[in-house]
């Protein structure tokens, strides 16, 4: 699961698009690693505060 693109690549895309610009698959790559990141975070986070569910404020 660490290569699954955990965005949604066409609204990504649209969004950059609004903004004059294009978006590489790089950069979709980028931004679900990025993402990837703060989930982990936050399921550590939760964990320690003996939740199963990962709330707004885990992240």
């Amino acid at each position: 699961m660490a290569n699954e693109t955990l965005v949604v690549v066409s609204k990504v895309k649209d969004y950059v698009k609004t903004k004059g610009l294009q978006t590489s698959e790089t950069a979709i790559d980028a931004l679900s690693t990025a993402v990837r990141e703060v989930l982990d975070k936050a399921v550590e986070r939760a964990k320690d505060n003996g939740r199963q569910t990962v709330k707004d404020r885990d992240i």
